[in-house]
């Protein structure tokens, strides 16, 4: 896995890589922002500071192996937080990077309070993209060494959507994007950069790299207001099965129909 990872990290140096985190960091600063609560995690890519426009005080960055800035080195599989203790989790290519991706979910579910979000980006495989990285695996296959992108698991838009559904989340926010293929050229990216606009319009599913944020669900679980957001000198008495009461300031006033 350290391999995989030096490589991950080589590879977004690259023009294109710049390219994708560019993108990425983009969609990440908008969906964190309007998300709140106390406690936020973010599992890999020290590369990229995703909750660096969440106001949460409590913000954390864990990796499998260490790194710069990185508070926790953990398995992603085993996070040493108890259940229903945190509100935002964040997976920046984590499942991609993970030994078993679906145990990984499963922990962050596992994690996340009722209500939490949950944000994941991943590559597309249904994509420009994902083509050359298959076209890259046979290479390798055949003995001509590492080219394009460094090996990794592409886990597919809808199957992922599948192991969300099975674990409870409700999808909020699913998008793609970089729809340029992956040139080592900056110049000929920025060339490239119309596509992006007519990809989005035309065939908005085939970008190379996916974003989506989901809420966990629990069923029989009701969020109650904070306190202080009950009017102050309101007197909650029960209502009457034989009549009507109306409540007003601290007075009540009860009215019963025959």
């Amino acid at each position: 896995m350290n391999d995989r990872i030096v490589g991950l990290q080589d590879w977004y140096a690259s023009p294109p890589g710049r390219y994708l985190l560019a993108w990425e960091r983009e969609q990440l600063d908008a969906a964190v922002a309007d998300i709140f609560g106390y406690h936020a995690l973010q599992l890999g890519m020290s590369e990229l500071d995703a909750l660096s426009n969440n106001r949460m005080p409590h913000r954390w960055l864990a990796t499998a192996t260490p790194a710069p800035g990185a508070a926790i080195v953990t398995d992603f599989a085993a996070l040493p937080f108890p259940a229903n203790s945190l509100d935002l989790v964040l997976l920046p290519h984590a499942l991609e990077l993970a030994s078993d991706p679906h145990a990984t979910l499963r922990e962050v579910e596992r994690v996340l309070v009722p209500e939490g979000r949950v944000v994941i980006c991943g590559l597309n495989p249904v994509s420009l993209w994902g083509l050359r990285q298959k076209r890259a695996h046979l290479y390798r296959r055949l003995g001509f060494g590492r080219m394009f992108m460094p090996q990794e698991e592409s886990i597919g838009y809808w199957r992922l959507r599948d192991w969300l559904a099975l674990l409870g989340f409700e999808v909020e926010v699913a998008r793609f994007g970089c729809y340029q293929p992956a040139i080592t050229s900056e110049r000929w990216l920025r060339r490239f950069a119309w596509i992006d606009r007519v990809g989005a319009r035309w065939w908005p599913i085939f970008g190379a790299v996916y974003f989506l944020v989901a809420v966990k669900r629990v069923r029989g679980v009701t969020l109650l207001s904070p306190a202080w957001k009950a009017a102050r000198g309101l007197v909650v008495a029960p209502a009457s099965i034989a009549g009507r009461e109306t409540l007003t300031g601290s007075k009540t006033n009860m009215r019963t129909t025959d």
